[in-house]
C-alpha cells in the first residue's frame, strides 16, 4: 500500500477521516516488534480506518550519558516497513514541531510509580516519556493508540495518565515479540556483539525460568486442592514431576505453593550465572511487581503480576518482562 510521509501536524489534520484512527508511537529503527503493533493497529482500524505511525526520537527521554546521539535513525527503512505492515501515514516531525518553544516548561509528571524500577535507574525518563506521549496524542488525535508490553512500566503509566487526565483515547497493549532465541526484540539489540548477545539471552532465560517455576507451583496449587488425602496428594505431586516436594507430603500440605519468592529465586539463579560469563551480565534490577503501581508483591499476593528485569551487557542496557497470574484457579 502507499504510505504517506508527513512532518507537520497541520498536514496530518488536513487529511480526511472516515473511520477510526489508530496510532503506533515509535522512536524509529523499526523492527518486527513494531510491525506487529502496526498490523494489530490495521486490524483494529479496519479497511475504512487509518493507521498512523509516529517516528520521533524524544530528547526528553534520554538522561545524561545515555545514547541519544547514537540512537539509530533509519527513516527510509522505517517508512518502507511501516507501509508493508499496513500503515497509511508515517508522521515524522522535527523536534521544533513537537517542542516549538524549545524544551517545554510544563511537563507531565509520572508520580511515585514513575520513580520505581526504570524510573529509579533513569531519573526523569518517565516524565519525558509521558510528556511526549501526551503531545503526540494531541497532535495525532487518535481513537486508539497501541504500545508494546515489553515496556510494561511505560504501558502502565500511559494507561494511568489517560485515565487520570481523561484523555479520550483507547490504549491497547500488544504482547512482546521475541526473536527465535527468545531475546525480546529491541532497537538496541543491534548494538550487541555476538558474545554480548549470548550473555543477553540470560534476561529472557531468567524470565522463562521464573515463569516455569510459577506454572509448576500453580499446577501444584490446583492438584493440592483436588486431592485431600496426604498419601494421594504426595502421589499426585510426584506425578507432575515435583518428587522432592512429594517426599514430604506434610510440608507440601502446609506450604503456600504459589510463592513469589520461589519465582524470584528461579530467575535470580539464571542471572547470577550470567554475571560470571564473559562478557558478564550486570544486573540493574529483578522485580516481581503489581502492575497497578509497580510495587513488589508479597507471598500472599493473588492476581496479575509482572516479572521484570533490566541489565547491561557491555554498553547496552536491555529490559524484558513476562506477565504472571497468581492464584488463577482460586
Amino acid at each position: 500500500m502507499t504510505t504517506t510521509l508527513l512532518s507537520t501536524a497541520g498536514e496530518l489534520h488536513a487529511r480526511a477521516r472516515t473511520g477510526r484512527r489508530a496510532v503506533v508511537m515509535t522512536m524509529g529503527a523499526l523492527h518486527e516488534g513494531h510491525a506487529t503493533l502496526i498490523r494489530t493497529a490495521r486490524a483494529i482500524a479496519g479497511p475504512d480506518g487509518e493507521v498512523v505511525v509516529t517516528v520521533f526520537v524524544n530528547p526528553l527521554q534520554f538522561g545524561a550519558g545515555e545514547d541519544l546521539d547514537r540512537y539509530p535513525r533509519t527513516l527510509d527503512a522505517d517508512v518502507k516497513l511501516a507501509g508493508e505492515s499496513g500503515a497509511d501515514v508515517v508522521f515524522a516531525p522535527a523536534v521544533d514541531e513537537v517542542y516549538p518553544g524549545g524544551e517545554p516548561q510544563v511537563r507531565i509528571t509520572a508520580g511515585p510509580m514513575g520513580e520505581r524500577l526504570e524510573g529509579a535507574s533513569r531519573p526523569g525518563h518517565f516524565d519525558g516519556m509521558l510528556t511526549v506521549v501526551a503531545k503526540l496524542l494531541h497532535l495525532t488525535r487518535p481513537d486508539v493508540a497501541l504500545y508494546g508490553q515489553k515496556d510494561a512500566q511505560q504501558l502502565a503509566l500511559i494507561r494511568r495518565m489517560v485515565r487520570d487526565l481523561n484523555f479520550g483515547v483507547e490504549i491497547v497493549g500488544v504482547p512482546t515479540v521475541r526473536e527465535e532465541d527468545g531475546l525480546a526484540l529491541s532497537s538496541r539489540n543491534r548494538y550487541l556483539s555476538p558474545a554480548e548477545r549470548r550473555t543477553a539471552l540470560a534476561l529472557s532465560g531468567a524470565l522463562f525460568a521464573g515463569q516455569d517455576r510459577h506454572a509448576a507451583q500453580e499446577a501444584l496449587r490446583a492438584r493440592a486442592r483436588e486431592v485431600p488425602a496426604t498419601r494421594a496428594r504426595a502421589e499426585a505431586l510426584s506425578a507432575i514431576g515435583e518428587s522432592r516436594a512429594a517426599a514430604d507430603a506434610h510440608a507440601v500440605a502446609t506450604a503456600v505453593p504459589g510463592s513469589p519468592a520461589a519465582v524470584r529465586a528461579a530467575a535470580r539463579q539464571v542471572l547470577d550465572e550470567a554475571a560470571r560469563l564473559d562478557p558478564p551480565l550486570v544486573l540493574d534490577y529483578l522485580a516481581l511487581v503489581d502492575p497497578s503501581d509497580f510495587t513488589e508483591i508479597g507471598d500472599d499476593f493473588t492476581g496479575e503480576a509482572v516479572l521484570a528485569v533490566a541489565a547491561r551487557v557491555g554498553t547496552t542496557r536491555l529490559i524484558d518482562n513476562v506477565p504472571l497470574t497468581f492464584g488463577a484457579a482460586s
